[in-house]
């Protein structure tokens, strides 16, 4: 058989069907499924990014005004506006959830959700909302607010005074080609910021900023303070008390800021914009100490603000409806929507399939018993043909293939049966007339051996035929083609068989085409014989009185021209007496320039559902008829394989009781003078 029934699971087409489309149907859920999350999410993510962008702006107002202001007393203003820009609902409360400002407008507003959006401290700064913030200006590590300058915020002398030498400085670079200009940073102090040069390149110009860098009174007052502050951590601590300067920094030797550097003299200053120093203090401290005076410079630093600054307050960020920021959470029951609705595609998949596949499936079974039926040797191995879609002419073909190879296995068993009977006739004749001599009975005279010879002559006749045959069917039937006269070859033909014809009593003519006769490049010894087992076939199968006519001529003129050229028959045998409608191997029409050569006789014509076999090897439409009244059945199978082997074609045309006409074509050739 086919194999174990596991082999057949494995490689069933509806197995595979049903995989394949379970794989799709899986792929394209998967693949909605994804593109659907990439949008929403992209999408949410967007609107999130929006939404994060305006709560850091807000987050950023509220933090500069509590930086800049020791209460929240009249922050309300500003919430407000914040509000109206934004399209939020903006609230702050103390840490204890004690209204201090709400931009809601209902009578009673909505409650406030359970967690806080951000947390407005100035001595503690969020660093992703101020990150994000594109006004914010900055957090040093210690994650206090750089608008938080507390005593370091200049006066108005103070100010005017630095502005007016950062200004002189500015010009002076400016002169130098360094372009420069003056910005002011949250304390007050004016600093110089370089525009697309290295900050280097001041040094080399005689701009002199040492004024612009000293520290000012104030400036000093509340580094001291600063400063003590920080020695009394270290000493509660058990370390000594380090000095620090302008910029933060500490060490036993103290940088020393040279022209030109940008001064940042206070802490808040050296937050917002603070370069590498140029030249940095060598340190003797070991890293835990460092980390024990930075933890004291910020704790110091917190102590010093905090009397400058408001107190930390909670911020509530919404919709008027109370709602936080939108986001996009994929609870447990969405996630069993979504794969219920993924399994619920996948079965219907699955089911159309089932219901598509069985449809296909099942011809294809009926088609593989058939198949097996056929090679179990049953007679009956057709299938029901239904429809006419691709299966169902699958069928058709298949059905027609085992009409012909029931044909053929037919045809098999006759010509084996066929040529064992024409084999065993000529030897049974020789073996009885040589067993007649042996015992006396006969005399070896002339006629004696004249018997032999014939009988001999008919076996080597029959033996010769099927060689030919099989030669031809092996493609190795040899050829010598040279150029011929059909006209002169067809009276060669007439010439060898009149002797027959006359016993028979039958006319035996050549018809003369008109103008010079056609030639082609053929075999002329295989041309003959072709030509001569169909004048054979014709004579023998036409009664007396009758005429046999041989005629050739170009391909556009002519009886089988008048009639219609033979159409296509199945590979035949020897016909008896008249010959049907229309039969043949040509396959249609062949050009104007090919050559015909018709063998007509006067018979009483074949049967029109016999003439598609007149070309069978073996076959008979008189089935009683003997080999010495119907030949060896081997004669127009020759002809027919003779006339491919040329190039051409053999064919035939009859009409039932008027005659018969068997017609080669071959390719032409122009005729020579």
């Amino acid at each position: 058989m086919f194999g174990g029934r596991h082999r057949l699971a494995r490689r069933s087409l509806l197995g595979r069907l049903l995989g394949v489309s379970a794989l799709v149907a899986a792929c394209s859920v998967a693949a909605t499924a994804w593109l659907a999350v990439q949008t929403t999410s992209g999408a949410i993510r967007q609107e999130q990014g929006r939404n994060l962008t305006a709560d850091a702006r807000i987050y950023d107002t509220l933090l500069g005004y509590a930086a800049r202001n020791p209460t929240w007393n009249g922050v309300d203003a500003t919430v407000r506006k914040l509000a109206e820009e934004s399209g939020r609902r903006i609230a702050l409360t103390t840490q204890s959830r004690q209204p201090l400002a709400d931009s809601a407008t209902a009578e009673v507003p909505p409650p406030l959700p359970p967690q806080a959006s951000a947390v407005v401290d100035p001595l503690s700064v969020d660093a992703v909302l101020a990150a994000r913030s594109t006004e914010g200006q900055g957090t040093a590590a210690d994650r206090i607010d750089p608008r938080a300058v507390g005593p370091f915020l200049l006066p108005a002398a103070e100010r005017t005074e630095l502005r007016q030498l950062a200004e002189r400085h500015a010009a002076c670079l400016n002169r130098s080609g360094i372009a420069a200009d003056v910005v002011v940073g949250p304390s007050g102090r004016p600093r110089i910021q370089m525009v697309g040069s290295v900050p280097e390149r001041a040094l080399s110009t005689k701009c002199e900023s040492i004024g612009l860098n000293a520290p000012t009174r104030t400036e000093r007052k509340a580094l001291d303070a600063l400063n003590g502050l920080a020695d009394a951590c270290l000493k509660r601590q058990g370390r000594e008390g380090v000095r620090l300067d302008q910029n933060l920094f500490w060490g036993e030797d103290i940088a020393v800021t040279r022209p030109g550097q940008l001064p940042y003299p206070v802490p808040s200053d050296a937050r917002a914009a603070r370069p590498a120093p140029v030249a940095e203090a060598p340190r003797e401290f070991t890293g835990e100490d460092d980390r024990a005076i930075a933890s004291c410079v910020g704790t110091a630093r917190s102590e010093q603000l905090g009397s400058y600054v408001a107190s930390p307050a909670l911020l509530f960020i919404g919709d008027e409806g109370g709602a936080t920021v939108p986001g996009f959470d994929l609870s447990p029951a969405n996630t069993a929507k979504i794969a219920g609705a993924a399994a619920l595609v996948l079965a219907l998949t699955v089911g159309a399939s089932v219901l598509a596949g069985a449809r296909l499936v099942r011809p294809l079974h009926a088609l593989t018993g058939a198949a097996q039926r056929m090679r179990d040797g049953e007679a009956s191995a057709s299938v029901p043909v239904s429809g006419d879609d691709e299966i169902a002419r699958l069928a058709a073909a298949f059905n027609d293939m085992s009409a012909h190879r029931a044909r053929l296995e037919e045809q098999r068993r006759a010509m084996v049966s066929d040529v064992a009977h024409e084999l065993r006739t000529p030897l049974s004749n020789i073996r009885g007339w040589l067993e007649a001599a042996q015992d006396g009975l006969a005399d070896p005279d002339p006629a004696f051996v004249s018997s032999l010879l014939e009988e001999a002559v008919q076996l080597q006749h029959i033996i010769d035929d099927l060689q030919d045959l099989a030669a031809a069917d092996a493609g190795v039937l040899r050829l010598h083609p040279e150029p011929v006269r059909v006209g002169e070859l067809l009276g060669q033909v007439a010439a060898a068989h009149q002797a027959r014809a006359d016993t028979a009593e039958v006319t035996l003519r050549v018809e003369a085409a008109d103008g010079r006769m056609p030639e082609v490049a053929a075999d002329p010894v295989r041309l003959r014989q072709a030509v001569g087992n169909l004048v054979s076939n014709a004579v023998r199968h036409t009664p007396p009185g009758g005429t046999v006519t041989l005629r050739a001529y170009g391909g556009g003129g002519g009886a089988d021209a008048r009639s219609g050229d033979g159409s296509e028959g199945r590979s035949g045998s020897d016909s008896p007496t008249g010959h049907g409608s229309e039969g043949g191997s040509g396959a249609g029409s062949p050009p104007g320039g090919d050559v015909v050569i018709e063998v007509a006789d006067t018979g009483t014509g074949i049967p029109a559902e016999d003439l598609p076999y007149v070309f069978d090897r073996f076959w008979r439409a008189e089935k009683s008829r003997s080999r010495r009244t119907g030949g060896s059945g081997l004669g127009l199978a020759i002809v027919r394989k003779l006339a491919e082997a040329h190039g051409g074609t053999a064919g035939a045309t009859s009409t039932e009781g008027e005659g018969s006409v068997f017609v080669i074509r071959l390719p032409g050739r122009a005729p020579t003078p």
